[in-house]
């Protein structure tokens, strides 16, 4: 294009003197030299115009094929980035999946291993064990769950480890059955020591109505005893709200012995059994007298009650307390009160002798020839202490140990821990179920609140054991499988099929069911919180 451009410049020059616009020298004064000259400037313009289009249009033209070349480069480098990530994202799955791989077989060869090595130890120690030890503790499994597995996976594991522990038939440690700190046996009991004036209980009346098993109830009475000192209140004997869970309707006095409650705290606190009659028809409720646990936090100290229920108290002259349960701190607390807090836990509260005779005939069984009463005996079933000793040819022989074990591991604490145990969908319904019927305050929350998972809870500890961990815990402590298990407390959650992960691996493990007979235990059979644990 530019080479065709001289030719078109040539044609434009020779073309303009014969054009009709040319002027003749006479035509007028403006053909001086002068304006010819402008005339050229005039033609050097319009050819400069003529020449830039074809110039810019170049120009333009380079410039976007320059830019379509940096798009280009820009999309390959792209294209290029893109490749070289999904290689990489490729090198990094191939690499995850040898490892996942390796950790796979490698895991499959332990479990081998140790299977062999399971079998090995039992096929050994079959020749100096009783023929009860030969069958396996698998097949004990299925023969007492009768096919329905309650264990899965990790309970699995969890007892074939501590089966191979006990298999080792190590030697106990020689602390095992020693007080763990040297200092403990040296202390003292201080609790029955008074160092104040008896409470004359001007400030109205406590009422108490205690919820939960046995022991909850206990903890709820000392701490009204310690809240009634506080306020300088009159305690009325504390009642015990049934219970849906445990059935029971025992009161205060088929547990404990009232009379001896009364006059023990005497020096401490003034205490009635019943309210006066002027008081016994108010409705505390409607004069807002009722007290609940939502009213109050878990551990509160004893300013809270003297700033909130004292008031109450003045003003109506009564305050009933529903629950009442873990509802007292026990750091910091003043030690005089923390003092009559165990004053009361050991010393006040005293089974009444049918309780304190039976469980004298338990510990007679489980020490079978104990040559000494234990130093907490006369605290637990009183004059029925001497009982204890068993005479055999008239020498004393050696003392049977025993381990007392408490699972906590009922429905009911199952249930409010809001963990899982194997169950799968199954077990967290009925849990969830249980929950909706039994802690309504508890499910609510559990819907509303974004509450830890149990996965979660079991990480921080904050689970009760199972029956399996139990065990493997005790074979970690070095307990053989010699050892006399004294299981406390109420029904196992799971029942026996549960329960069978001790039996097996233990098998000295008895419960009270096994240590008395029928007849023994046949006052206790509609009193579940009177059963001696």
């Amino acid at each position: 294009m530019l080479v065709s451009d001289p030719p078109e410049t040539s044609r434009f020059f020779h073309s303009r003197p014969n054009s009709a616009t040319s002027m003749s020298p006479q035509s007028s004064p403006s053909q001086s030299p002068r304006l010819g000259s402008s005339r050229l400037i005039n033609n050097d313009l319009c050819f400069n115009s003529q020449h830039s289009k074809p110039f810019l249009l170049s120009i333009f033209l380079g410039l976007r094929d320059q830019q379509q070349r940096l798009v280009n480069r820009t999309m390959k480098r792209k294209v290029g980035r893109v490749c070289h990530q999904r290689k990489r994202v490729k090198g990094l799955l191939g690499v995850i999946g040898l490892v996942g791989f390796f950790f796979l077989i490698n895991w499959f060869m332990l479990l081998r291993l140790q299977d062999h090595r399971i079998a090995d130890l039992q096929n050994h120690s079959s020749q100096n064990s009783p023929p009860s030890l030969l069958v396996s503790n698998k097949e004990k499994w299925r023969k007492v769950s009768k096919g329905k597995r309650l264990q899965k996976g990790t309970y699995e594991r969890m007892l074939a480890l501590a089966s191979h522990a006990l298999a080792e038939n190590k030697r106990e440690p020689k602390d095992l059955w020693k007080e763990p700190f040297a200092e403990a046996s040296a202390w003292i009991p201080c609790a029955d020591q008074r160092n104040w004036d008896p409470s004359g209980g001007s400030n109205g009346y406590i009422l108490v109505t205690a919820n939960g098993g046995m022991n909850q109830q206990r903890v709820a009475v000392c701490n009204a005893v310690v809240i009634a000192r506080l306020l300088n209140s009159t305690l009325v004997v504390p009642k015990f709200m049934y219970s849906s869970v445990w059935k029971d309707v025992s009161q205060f006095s088929d547990i404990y012995q009232e009379e001896h409650f009364i006059n023990y705290l005497t020096p401490d606190i003034r205490i009635v059994k019943e309210l006066p009659e002027e008081l016994q028809s108010l409705d505390l409720e409607a004069i807002g007298s009722v007290v609940t646990d939502v009213d109050i936090q878990k551990e509160s100290k004893p300013s809270f009650y003297l700033k909130n229920i004292l008031p109450i108290l003045l003003k109506n002259r009564v305050v009933h307390f529903i629950g009442f349960g873990n509802r007292l701190a026990f750091d910091p607390i003043p030690f005089q009160l923390q003092r009559l807090r165990c004053r009361c836990n050991f010393h006040a509260l005293q089974f009444v002798p049918k309780i304190q005779q039976t469980g004298a005939l338990l510990l007679q069984r489980l020490r079978k020839c104990a040559s000494h009463p234990g130093q907490l005996d006369h605290h637990l079933v009183g004059p029925y202490t001497k009982s204890n000793v068993k005479e055999k040819g008239g020498h004393a022989g050696k003392p049977s140990r025993f381990l007392a074990l408490h699972l906590r591991f009922e429905i009911d604490m199952v249930a409010h821990s809001l963990c899982e145990y194997g169950g799968g969908e199954e077990e967290r319904k009925v849990l969830e179920a249980y929950r909706a019927i039994h802690f309504p305050s508890l499910a609510h929350l559990e819907k509303t609140k974004g509450l830890p998972s149990p996965s979660a809870l079991r990480s921080e500890g904050l689970c009760p054991l199972t029956p399996e961990e139990a065990v493997l815990m005790l074979a970690a402590l070095g307990f053989n499988r010699k050892t006399h298990i004294f299981v406390a407390g109420a029904n196992i959650y799971g029942g026996q099929r549960r329960l069978a992960a001790l039996t097996s691996l233990y098998p000295n493990l008895v419960t009270k069911e096994k240590l008395l007979s029928a007849t023994e235990l046949e006052p206790f059979s509609n009193f579940s919180s009177q059963v001696v644990s």
